[in-house]
């Protein structure tokens, strides 16, 4: 009789801000900001292994505002996840990593930087839903390039 595979399990087990810089960069220099902002968004994700089955996940986000030449402001927030995953074949559990936690994640986030803005005096923003397959890809052929970049040198491994 063979054994039947168990299922994928996620649980998590805490969600925190572990750092989180907001600046009004507008007020902080007594201007007003004219016309519509220009905002850039950067996600980043990480993922390291705290014991066999615990593994911490990061969005780290970054946010630029600005108007013409003048910043407005800038938002920079690492929000993790620390999660239990069981029962993923090792070859599945980066992009599961990556891409499934920061999916449960990301609610979160976009509720914390809408309130942070709004407190901060300017309209909530509200970020768009971010394709985290697609972020996923892009990360993996980054690192390919670089390694190919220095002769292969330096670890595929996403996950420390």
């Amino acid at each position: 009789m063979s054994e039947v595979p168990q299922q994928p399990r996620l649980q998590i087990l805490a969600q925190f801000v572990r750092d989180l810089s907001f600046e009004n960069i507008a007020a902080r220099d007594g201007t007003a900001p004219e016309g519509k902002p220009d905002i850039k968004v950067n996600v980043g994700i990480d993922a390291n292994r705290r014991t066999q089955d615990n593994y911490d996940v990061a969005l780290k986000l970054n946010v630029d505002a600005s108007a013409g030449e003048r910043k407005i402001f800038l938002l920079e927030m690492d929000y993790v996840g620390r999660f239990v995953v069981q029962n993923v074949p090792e070859n599945q559990l980066h992009p599961f990593l990556l891409i499934e936690c920061p999916r449960l994640l990301f609610p979160f986030l976009r509720r914390i930087v809408s309130d942070v803005t709004r407190d901060g005096g300017f309209p909530p923003l509200n970020i768009d839903n971010i394709d985290f397959v697609a972020l996923y890809r892009q990360e993996v052929e980054r690192r390919r390039a670089a390694q190919s970049a220095t002769g292969g040198e330096g670890s595929d491994q996403l996950i420390s």
